[in-house]
């Protein structure tokens, strides 16, 4: 299995619906550059966010989640406190091939800004929004 260059990933997503919709060459100016880039497919995180919240002293357990440890924001930006995280889905919906092994780390864009991105695995053959963790664990001053 070799890494895909940017022309696979243009065909596939444009004739088999791989990255749906699909944006062609980076788009950049005054936004976090999304689209295609050479070797990978830089996405866009949606404008819905669920923010943790501790008001409840909430236990966060994976096997039994609770919906009132978050609050749900739709805009622009998304704050995330200090010493919690938020929940994202991409802008983009993506149908993996069954013979394509997939890779997704987070930009060094929002490296640099101490946001830690934890992203779920691409499945072959699992059509799905991508899911993310961006956690923020600075201490406020």
């Amino acid at each position: 299995m070799s890494i895909k260059s940017d022309k696979w990933i243009k065909n596939m997503s444009l004739k088999h619906e791989m990255i749906s919709p699909f944006v062609e060459g980076q788009v950049s100016s005054k936004v976090i550059s999304y689209g295609a880039s050479s070797y990978g497919y830089d996405l866009r995180v949606s404008d819905e966010y669920k923010i943790f919240t501790n008001i409840n002293n909430s236990i966060v357990d994976p096997k039994n989640f609770d919906d009132n440890s978050f609050v749900t924001f739709k805009g622009d930006v998304c704050i995330v406190p200090a010493n919690s995280f938020a929940l994202a889905r991409s802008v983009e919906y993506f149908k993996i091939p069954r013979n394509v092994l997939t890779l997704c780390v987070g930009k060094s864009t929002y490296a640099r800004c101490g946001i830690i991105v934890n992203v779920t695995p691409f499945e072959p053959e699992w059509g799905f929004l991508l899911k993310q963790n961006d956690s923020q664990h600075r201490q406020p001053r």
